[in-house]
């Protein structure tokens, strides 16, 4: 990106900040939007690489990447929820003309681990969806679900409701809560007792907590990034963030004698400790010293 598009930038970022919680109310006009964002992530659409931000709306195609530490909470249009742990790679395709009143498509977890939850005052309404985990194909009743597929092989477990996996032409179902599919590469799958601890170990892969730093719609906490005394320096700053996975913004400023200064900012989050892990977390990727700021 060349000084001349300096303008786009600051534009585009300033758009995106302002239109957020619009975007994020209005939810229901896309088939899924991005509800919360542990960076660092990324969106793929159409060979655009764009960092993940709390508000983006999300169309069918879309892949979606999480780096390290990374995790990501997803809201579908009909009220479910999908979040995605670190070194995640997801997809989904919809048909759906209305996918706020009938969800028919497939999630793709192509790696990482993920959770699925239906909307719990929403079970009810009309869905053909299925999740596809590597090699197993998931078919959803109204249900609660984590799964993780790597290098091992692929885990699904059963929290509630029941659910149908076909793996290599055969049909397992399962309707019994804490228990979990077991499909370890190149090896026959089996169907186990899910302990109650070791999930809580799990879903730590795939929750956010409060103090992890990660940036909502409505958060009013900022990180400063780092500062440019040039629009070049600005625009490469900006770049550099961006490809690094943090949606930054470019605000300019008005110094007293060098003409414009401009600030890159990160926003989203709820607390001042909030924005200090993030901080802290941008500092260990960039190198960048960045500090908090309302």
């Amino acid at each position: 990106m060349r000084p001349s598009n300096l303008l786009f930038a600051v534009l585009a970022s300033l758009a995106l900040s302002l239109s957020a919680p619009a975007v994020f109310a209005a939810a229901t006009l896309a088939p899924a939007t991005v509800e919360a964002v542990q960076s660092p992530a990324w969106r793929d659409r159409e060979g655009v690489t764009v960092p993940l931000t709390p508000g983006m709306e999300l169309k069918s195609g879309d892949v979606l990447r999480t780096g390290q530490g990374a995790r990501v909470y997803l809201m579908l249009a009909e009220g479910s929820r999908v979040k995605l742990g670190e070194g995640a790679r997801f997809t989904f395709h919809t048909r759906s003309l209305q996918p706020q009143k009938s969800f028919r498509g497939a999630l793709d977890i192509l790696e990482g681990a993920f959770r699925f939850t239906t909307g719990k005052f929403k079970k009810t309404l009309p869905r053909d969806l299925s999740i596809r985990v590597a090699t197993a194909t998931i078919g959803i009743r109204g249900t609660d679900l984590w799964g993780r597929t790597d290098s091992t092989g692929e885990l699904v477990a059963l929290l509630e409701g029941r659910i149908e996996i076909t793996r290599a032409g055969e049909v397992t179902e399962l309707s019994q809560p804490m228990t979990y599919f077991d499909a370890p590469r190149g090896q026959a799958a089996a169907v186990k007792t899910l302990d109650p601890g070791v999930f809580r170990q799990l879903s730590r892969q795939t929750e956010i907590e409060a103090g992890d730093g990660a940036a909502r719609a409505k958060g009013k906490w900022r990180v400063l990034a780092a500062t440019a005394t040039s629009e070049e320096g600005a625009l490469e700053l900006y770049d550099r963030l961006r490809e690094a996975g943090f949606a930054a913004r470019i605000r300019p400023r008005q110094a007293q004698a060098e003409g414009r200064n401009y600030e890159l900012l990160l926003g989203g989050f709820s607390s001042a400790d909030e924005a200090a892990v993030a901080a802290a977390r941008l500092k260990a990727v960039t190198g960048l010293k960045p500090s908090v700021v309302r």
